[in-house]
């Protein structure tokens, strides 16, 4: 089944409208590792709350319910962190729920890349937000518990863009926070590789593809 293709303004403009219905809209921005949705998310953000007052949007991201390195370090699974088993996927579920349903302030948690772990607590989305932006790589994938994000979402957009650019992006953001090129690379290529390959499929899934 096909879906627009939209640039990122367009996109914007889409985004507008959907804080402007009067109830709250949930939007899930999936996509691959280094496809710009974290990007994309705060542009969406912005344009709402410059369009139509400060906070009538919030980002929250799916990355805040990635598992302490601990617990990764417990499970054998740190070496593929950003994995989809890598998540607490029932708490996101839950807190995407309570996002929908808009009754009292919800405190999300979120990721701090500089200590590379979860924080609980650290985001709050009062019930006069009219628009909650969450994005991450899982949000279209169609295993449980997933899979029941799509009648959660008020639409879900596909954050495409050229591999070889999706991969530079991510070689950067790993050398800024500490490996040198060569493990950047590794990671990107070995590790994210894995995860942006389980996710390309379920573009299929998309209210629209936004291209980044």
């Amino acid at each position: 089944m096909s879906h627009p293709d939209s640039s990122v303004d367009e996109a914007v403009e889409r985004a507008v409208e959907l804080a402007s219905i009067g109830t709250r809209a949930v939007l899930g921005i999936a996509g691959a590792p280094g496809a710009g949705k974290s990007t994309l998310a705060r542009r969406v953000v912005a344009a709402v709350d410059e369009r139509l007052g400060a906070g009538t949007a919030v980002q929250v991201p799916m990355d805040g319910f990635h598992l302490s390195n601990a617990a990764l370090d417990a499970l054998g699974r740190h070496d593929r962190k950003g994995a989809v088993d890598t998540f607490d996927a029932d708490g996101y579920v839950a807190l995407v729920r309570r996002l929908v349903d808009a009754r009292g302030t919800v405190w999300a948690p979120d990721f701090d890349r500089r200590i590379d772990e979860p924080v609980a607590g650290s985001i709050a989305v009062p019930p006069t937000v009219r628009l909650v932006v969450s994005e991450g790589n899982y949000l279209l994938d169609d295993t449980e518990p997933w899979a029941s994000l799509g009648a959660l979402f008020t639409e879900t957009w596909f954050c495409a863009v050229d591999d070889g650019v999706r991969v530079d992006r991510l070689v950067g953001r790993h050398m800024r926070h500490g490996r040198d090129h060569d493990a950047a690379r590794a990671w990107a290529v070995e590790v994210d590789g894995v995860n942006a390959a389980r996710v390309a499929p379920t573009v299929m899934r998309a209210s629209r593809t936004v291209r980044t």
